[in-house]
């Protein structure tokens, strides 16, 4: 679990760094020749989704996902443990159709590309997809996990109190 996890967070960061140098790439490029790298808008937003998507995977298997602790905070170790299994239920049912329709969305591309190089886009969203996929596959796993007290943390182990819903 911890090669996925690991995969998982080189991706994401790695695709952010690519939006990155493409982005200070093209701005130091067309200050100093007067022209921009092809696609370089199209491939940013490509690399977003896909970012997002992996980001998404991890925010879920780790329970970072932004929240409002008003009624967690209160609860005891047991209502902790069933406030994060019916989020993490709510979260399941919005991830598995999303992965779904992401990969009928991969299906449907066809031969559309990107505007200049006319890469396929089809590439972009099969990444994206399959992020969405380990965002869905992360969650079933987190939700069985967490009525047993052994889903992670942010911090890399399980809370002594059966409840991981945050740092």
């Amino acid at each position: 679990m911890q090669r996925l996890l690991s995969t998982v967070e080189t991706l994401a960061a790695l695709t952010l760094l690519l939006i990155a140098l493409l982005t200070a790439s093209n701005v130091a490029i067309r200050y100093a020749l007067g022209w921009q790298i092809p696609d370089w808008f199209d491939g940013t937003q490509m690399l977003l989704g896909i970012a997002m998507f992996w980001g998404i995977a991890l925010a879920t298997w780790y329970g970072t996902h932004i929240a409002v602790d008003l009624l967690w905070e209160s609860a005891g170790a047991r209502g902790k443990r069933v406030i994060d299994v019916f989020a993490t239920l709510v979260t399941v049912l919005f991830l598995v159709p999303m992965a779904w329709m992401v990969w009928v969305k991969v299906g449907g591309t066809g031969s559309q590309g990107t505007m200049d190089l006319r890469l396929p886009l089809k590439w972009f969203y099969s990444a994206a997809a399959l992020g969405a996929t380990v965002a869905a596959v992360l969650a079933v796993a987190r939700l069985v996990l967490l009525p047993m007290g052994r889903a992670a943390s942010a911090h890399g182990e399980a809370d002594g109190e059966g409840a991981v819903h945050g740092p």
